[in-house]
C-alpha cells in the first residue's frame, strides 16, 4: 500500500476501498460520539418545549435515532438514484427546530408529521430538477456555506463549556476540553498513519477520564439505562384536513426543505472534494443522490412523527482527518445508529460524555470543514467576483449568527431563523449570484439533434453571433473549433452500437470578459466525467492514445477552461474560449 508525502493512504482514500470491519466499525463510533448527542438532545428540546407527553418524546427521540441510521446507511448505499454512495453523515436538523416546535403547538404531532412529509416531496422535486438551479448553486455557495458550518455550530458547542454540575471546580471545563484537544490534535499531527486513524477516539477517551475525576462523567445515566429497550409508540395519523395552521406553517417548511437541501448538496460536494486520492470533478449524480436520500429519510421520519433530518458534516471532517474514504465506514455508521436507538446502555454511554469533551471534539471537526469549504471555492477557481460574493455572504452570515445584526422588533420565530448563519449567509450569496447572472449580456439559444449533422446547425449559429458580437475571423474559427470537438465528445460519450433513443441537444452563447462562453446541455451517457478525461491526458503516454481522445486534446488546446455537470439524464458542458492573442479571466 503506498502512503503520498502526507501520510495518508492513497489505497484507502477511495470509495469502494475494502475496510477491514474493525476499522470501520471503529471509525463508524466516533461519527456516531459526534452525531447522536444532536439526534437525542434536538428532538428532546423541541418536545418538551412544545409541551409533548413524555412517551411521545420518547418515541420522537428512538424514531429520529433510527431514522438517521436507515438514511446514513442508504446514502452510502446507493440504491438506484437514492443516496451519494459516500459517507454522509445525517442527523436531526437543527435548523428545523423553530418551525418543528410551532407546528407541534399548532396541531401536535400529527400537524408536524404531515408537514415533515410535504418537507421530503420538496426534497424529491429539487433532487429531479437539480440541474436547472447549476447557475445558482455554484461552487462559491456551497463552499461559503460549508464555511459558515463552524460558524453556526460553534456557539452552541461553546455553551456546553458550561454545561457541568453546580458546584464543581471552575478548573474542570477547561482542563477536560483541553486535555481532549491537545491529544487529538497531538496524536493527529505526530503519530503513524494506523495511530493517527484513532486520534479522536483516544482523544475523547482521555478528556473523559480527567472529567471523571472532577466528577463530570453521569455514571449514574449508564447504570440507570435498559441494555435493550424500545419506547412504547406514540404514533398518530397524518392530519389530512389542512387547516388554518396547516397553510400558515406550509411556506416555512418548505424554507426549511431549501434550507435543508442546500447543506446536503454543500455536504455532498465536499465529501467529494476529500473522498478521492487525486482531485475529480464534482459528480452532480451523486448531489442528486444524497438529497433524495435526504428526503426518503425525511418521508420516513414524518411518517414516524418526528422531525425533520439534515445533513451533518462528521463524515467529511473524518475522511479528511484520517485519509479513509470508504463507504463501509457510512454503512457501519447506519447499522451502529440503528443498533444504539435499541440499546439504551450503549446510547447512555455516548451522551454521558461531558459537554466540555464533546465540545473539544467538535471544535476539531469543524475546523476541517471550514478548510472544506475554502477548497471547495479555491479549486473552481476564484476571481474578484467569487471572493467579494464569498467574503462578504460569509460575514454577513457569521454577523446574523451572532445576533449583531437583527434589527429589534422582529418576531421570535422570525428572530430563530435569522440567527442561523448558514440560511443568512447562503440566502446572500444566492442573491449576490442571481445579481450577476441579471446582469450578463443576453444568451443566445439553439436547439438541436444530438447527431453528428448538428454541426452544420451550429456553425451557422454561431457564425450569426459572431456577426453580431463583432468577433474577427480567428475567434470564429477557434469557437468552430470548439462547438466540433464537443459535439464529438458528448457523442463518443456513448458506448459503440449501443441502442440509445434520440437526444435533443441544447447549445447556449454569451460573450463575456471578451471571450465567449458556451454551455451544451444534452442527456448523458455513463463515460467518466469530460473534465476529469481532459485533466489525464497529460499523464497517459503516446502509445496509449486512443482516438476518442483526440478530440479531448484538441478541446483542452482551444479552450481555456472545460466543466463537465453531470446530473441523472442531462449532460452540461460550459466551454470558456478566449479570443486568440488574450487572456480570458475565470469568471463564475
Amino acid at each position: 500500500m503506498e502512503s503520498d508525502e502526507s501520510g495518508q493512504s492513497s489505497g484507502t482514500r477511495h470509495p469502494d476501498a475494502k475496510t477491514p470491519i474493525p476499522l470501520s466499525a471503529g471509525l463508524a463510533l466516533q461519527i456516531a460520539c459526534l452525531v447522536l448527542p444532536g439526534a437525542v438532545m434536538i428532538p428532546t428540546v423541541v418536545f418538551r418545549a412544545a409541551g409533548q407527553p413524555e412517551d411521545v418524546l420518547l418515541w420522537a427521540v428512538f424514531a429520529s435515532v433510527a431514522a438517521c441510521g436507515v438514511t446514513t446507511m442508504l446514502q452510502a448505499r446507493r440504491i438506484g438514484r437514492f443516496g451519494a454512495g459516500y459517507i454522509l453523515a445525517i442527523g436531526t436538523s437543527g435548523a428545523a427546530i423553530a418551525v418543528s416546535i410551532a407546528a407541534l403547538a399548532a396541531g401536535g404531532p400529527a400537524l408536524l408529521a404531515t408537514l415533515v412529509v410535504i418537507l421530503s416531496v420538496v426534497q424529491f422535486v429539487f433532487s429531479a430538477r437539480l440541474s436547472l438551479f447549476r447557475r445558482i448553486l455554484t461552487p462559491t455557495v456551497t463552499g461559503t456555506i460549508l464555511m459558515l458550518t463552524p460558524v453556526t455550530v460553534m456557539p452552541v458547542m461553546f455553551d456546553q463549556l458550561k454545561n457541568v454540575p453546580s458546584g464543581t471546580s471552575p478548573l474542570a471545563a477547561p482542563v477536560s476540553a483541553v486535555v481532549t484537544l491537545v491529544v487529538i490534535a497531538g496524536v493527529t499531527l505526530t503519530a503513524r498513519e494506523r495511530a493517527r486513524l484513532w486520534a479522536p477516539v483516544i482523544g475523547i477517551v482521555a478528556g473523559s477520564i480527567v472529567a471523571g475525576m472532577f466528577g463530570l462523567y453521569d455514571v449514574d445515566r449508564i447504570a440507570q439505562a435498559a441494555w435493550i429497550g424500545i419506547p412504547a409508540p406514540a404514533w398518530s395519523a397524518l392530519d389530512l384536513r389542512f387547516g388554518t395552521e396547516f397553510w400558515a406553517l406550509l411556506p416555512a417548511f418548505v424554507f426549511i426543505a431549501l434550507v435543508c437541501t442546500m447543506q446536503t448538496i454543500s455536504g455532498a460536494v465536499a465529501i467529494q472534494r476529500v473522498s478521492w486520492a487525486e482531485s475529480r470533478a464534482v459528480d452532480f449524480r451523486a448531489v442528486q443522490g444524497a438529497v433524495a436520500a435526504d428526503g426518503a429519510g425525511n418521508l420516513l421520519s414524518g411518517l414516524a412523527g418526528t422531525m425533520p433530518l439534515g445533513f451533518r458534516p462528521s463524515g467529511a471532517s473524518m475522511v479528511e482527518i484520517t485519509g479513509i474514504s470508504s463507504r463501509r465506514i457510512g454503512i457501519a455508521l447506519g447499522a451502529s445508529l440503528i443498533v444504539l436507538a435499541f440499546v439504551p446502555k450503549a446510547l447512555a454511554v455516548i451522551l454521558a460524555i461531558p459537554g466540555p469533551v464533546i465540545t473539544a471534539f467538535v471544535t476539531v471537526t469543524m475546523a476541517t470543514i471550514f478548510i472544506i469549504g475554502m477548497k471547495v471555492i479555491l479549486q473552481d477557481g476564484i476571481d474578484y467576483r467569487k471572493g467579494l460574493i464569498a467574503g462578504v455572504s460569509f460575514w454577513i452570515g457569521a454577523g446574523f449568527q451572532s445576533g449583531a445584526v437583527i434589527p429589534d422588533g422582529v418576531s421570535e420565530f422570525a428572530r430563530a431563523l435569522l440567527q442561523n448563519g448558514m440560511l443568512t449567509g447562503g440566502v446572500v450569496a444566492i442573491v449576490m449570484i442571481l445579481i450577476v447572472e441579471l446582469m450578463r449580456p443576453r444568451r443566445r439559444r439553439m436547439e438541436a439533434e444530438l447527431e453528428p449533422a448538428a454541426l452544420h446547425k451550429i456553425r451557422e449559429f454561431i457564425g450569426a453571433l459572431a456577426s453580431q458580437r463583432g468577433w474577427d475571423a480567428q475567434m470564429v474559427n477557434r469557437l468552430d473549433a470548439v462547438c466540433e470537438e464537443t459535439l464529438l465528445t458528448l457523442l463518443q460519450q456513448d458506448e459503440p452500437g449501443a441502442d440509445i433513443e434520440r437526444r435533443r441537444l441544447f447549445l447556449t452563447a454569451r460573450s463575456g470578459d471578451g471571450g465567449a462562453v458556451l454551455e451544451f446541455v444534452a442527456s448523458t451517457g455513463e463515460e467518466r466525467n469530460i473534465q476529469d478525461r481532459i485533466a489525464l491526458l497529460g499523464e497517459a503516454s503516446a502509445s496509449e492514445m486512443i482516438e476518442r481522445e483526440v478530440s479531448l486534446r484538441l478541446l483542452r488546446h482551444l479552450a481555456s477552461s472545460v466543466r463537465h455537470q453531470q446530473y441523472h439524464d442531462t449532460d452540461i458542458v460550459t466551454v470558456r474560449v478566449e479570443p486568440p492573442g488574450a487572456r480570458l479571466p475565470r469568471g463564475l
